[in-house]
């Protein structure tokens, strides 16, 4: 018997909503959450980088095609995107880095990225929530602002402020 090649998983039925992901988040966790939003993406990573130095420190990371992967490695700032994101304090969409003229300045092996800024509480740039390939995607409606809506509430999920009812 001859065993074919499984296929390729079908896009989800629905499009995703920020309420989806809200219940996600609350219920499952951050990483359920990543996972809710890679299952909408053709990329293979969805990740938080937080800005360290000269470093893009990875924080969590889903692999679709490996769900054991849960923390990525670490990138240096010159070879990453979320680079570009910091600096120009914009989200970033690149189909095709290699063409796309934004991507010139970074010398690294993703080939489709799609990225957003996450801020702290007091407004302060902290990192990024993206999408990346080493392949190229096929291109598809702007996944930025459910990127950008996500983005705040998955910082207050890694970072709870303190209950201040505790204690009085």
């Amino acid at each position: 018997m001859v065993s074919l090649p499984a296929a390729p998983c079908p896009p989800p039925a629905s499009a995703p909503t920020l309420d989806a992901f809200t219940r996600v988040l609350h219920q499952d966790g951050v990483h359920a959450a990543l996972r809710y939003l890679n299952r909408y993406t053709p990329h293979r990573y969805t990740g938080i980088y937080r800005f360290e130095g000269s470093l893009s420190r990875n924080l969590l990371l889903v692999d679709r095609y490996d769900a054991r992967v849960q923390q990525g490695t670490d990138v240096p700032l010159a070879e990453a995107f979320c680079s570009l994101v910091g600096r120009q304090q914009a989200s970033l969409q690149l189909w095709n880095a290699p063409l796309d003229p934004r991507a010139r300045e970074v010398n690294t092996l993703v080939v489709s990225y799609c990225g957003v800024l996450i801020r702290d509480q007091q407004g302060q740039i902290y990192g990024t929530l993206c999408h990346y390939d080493l392949d190229l995607c096929q291109e598809m409606p702007s996944l930025l602002p459910l990127l950008e809506a996500a983005a705040p509430l998955l910082f207050q999920a890694l970072h709870p402020a303190p209950d201040s009812t505790l204690g009085c």
